[in-house]
């Protein structure tokens, strides 16, 4: 199985097609899709994601905001939204939250990009190469 670290961050940073992110984690087992979208969640937190985030995440990640995850990010503490989040468990809804906290890492990385690695940082995760093929994740 691929890198679930290297993976997620790929995604975030559009260096694979989300489509292959949604094919990648539908081959996961339920458990490896919860371990998966908590560890996202973390990623969030880590990026300083914040409620600010939600209508930009909803709005990029294609998601309806009638869509539970999209209500539960625009709902206030972003911190707590995203444990709801993560606890969902219809398989669905898990599909939805993927979508949705790779565009929340998305912003929420970018803006700290701008703000604090713009000249250069030691992230690893802000070293994934551009240029690197783009491999399937099985």
């Amino acid at each position: 199985m691929a890198d679930p670290y290297i993976v997620l961050n790929e995604l975030a940073q559009e260096l694979r097609p989300m489509s292959q992110g949604i094919e990648w984690f539908e081959s996961l087992s339920a458990e490896e899709q919860s371990n998966t979208l908590r560890l996202l969640s973390h990623f969030c937190i880590q990026a300083r994601a914040t409620t600010e985030d939600g209508p930009e995440s909803i709005r990029r990640s294609g998601l309806r905001a009638t869509h539970t995850p999209a209500v539960l990010i625009a709902r206030g503490r972003i911190d707590q939204q995203l444990g709801k989040i993560v606890s969902l468990t219809p398989h669905d809804e898990r599909l939805k939250s993927f979508r949705l906290l790779i565009v929340v890492l998305a912003v929420a990385d970018g803006r700290r990009r701008e703000r604090f690695c713009s000249d250069g940082c030691g992230h690893e995760w802000h070293q994934l190469a551009v240029s690197a093929p783009v491999e399937t994740l099985t």
